[in-house]
């Protein structure tokens, strides 16, 4: 019982930590999403933030909230672009995220061998806010006080997401905008305003989702470290319905998951390690196939607003 109980309480530990950079890039999904934007460019933007936050924290000798900044200013500059294509230019949403995720892969490749040409350097990690002592209580100690502090971020800030999407003017304007944008036009509204707001804040808070991907348990960075968790994050905003606290849940189960597939790797299993790592994304499959028929999008989401269109 005592071997199950360890068992279980560091599969969620670890499931928890798994789940948090999914959460924060989910909370500026939400946004882009609701405003009208496919952003299929998380992914990208989360590469790029995860980088950036490594060599941030590396030059500046540790300082973790510079690493933050960075990284976050790392995913925002993409998501301008992003912006600036399918807002302004009306581009093709899912040709400019695609895009984004090649310039990011291929980005950070060179400049991850050019920064760090001989060995992998480890630097300074998100600091653990509460006291040692609590970490030795029985399953909650592990999981839930002996995480860092952007752990306890990522749980927060969807029900900070939910209330300003559900509860302030300007979520009720970010929600219409991606539903009937021409009747927030004659509202004397800004719809390219709302627009570039809610698909920079996905940029930002896919660089934070980084930075919390590298420097919460790793510490380092290697290539295509983020493995595809920018294309769970949308699957995640279909199956949750575009709710940030049904969203955090989502997230939360594909954490489970990827902590799970890790642990049966160390059990000998005669399944080449190369399924078990399809798990969560099998999952991932599974969950649109069960619940994307049974939601409801942006009326507008992946259409170009044109402003003369009647």
């Amino acid at each position: 019982m005592e071997i199950s109980l360890v068992f279980i309480s560091d599969l969620f530990s670890a499931a928890v930590r798994q789940a948090a950079p999914l959460m924060l890039v989910s909370v500026g999904g939400v946004f882009t999403e609701r405003s009208g934007i496919l952003n299929v460019g998380l992914e990208g933007m989360m590469l790029m933030g995860a980088l950036t936050a490594v060599a941030a924290s590396f030059l500046t000798g540790g300082n973790i909230l510079a690493a933050t900044i960075c990284a976050m200013l790392a995913g925002g500059i993409l998501s301008v672009g992003h912006a600036y294509l399918t807002v302004t230019r009306r581009a093709n949403q899912i040709v400019s995220g695609l895009c984004i995720n090649i310039l990011a892969l291929g980005l950070t490749n060179v400049l991850i061998a050019r920064l760090f040409p001989t060995q992998r350097w480890r630097v300074a990690l998100y600091p653990v806010l509460m006291p040692e002592s609590l970490h030795d209580i029985p399953f909650i100690g592990e999981v839930i006080f002996s995480q860092s502090v952007i752990v306890w971020i990522a749980f927060v800030l969807p029900l900070i997401a939910a209330w300003v999407l559900y509860r302030t003017s300007w979520g009720l304007n970010i929600r219409a905008v991606g539903d009937h944008p021409h009747a927030v036009a004659t509202a004397g509204l800004s719809v390219i305003r709302l627009k570039y707001v809610g698909v920079i804040l996905s940029g930002l808070f896919a660089g934070l989702g980084g930075s919390a991907l590298v420097l919460s348990d790793l510490g380092y960075f290697v290539e295509n470290i983020t493995a595809g968790r920018g294309f769970i994050v949308l699957a995640a905003l279909i199956v949750g319905k575009w709710n940030p606290i049904w969203i955090a849940v989502v997230c939360l189960f594909f954490g489970v998951a990827d902590a799970f597939q890790l642990r049966l790797q160390t059990f000998g299993s005669v399944v080449p390690h190369q399924v078990l790592i399809m798990i969560p994304y099998l999952l991932t499959i599974a969950a649109l196939a069960g619940f994307v028929g049974r939601t409801r999008a942006p009326k507008t989401i992946g259409q170009s607003y044109d402003p003369e269109a009647v």
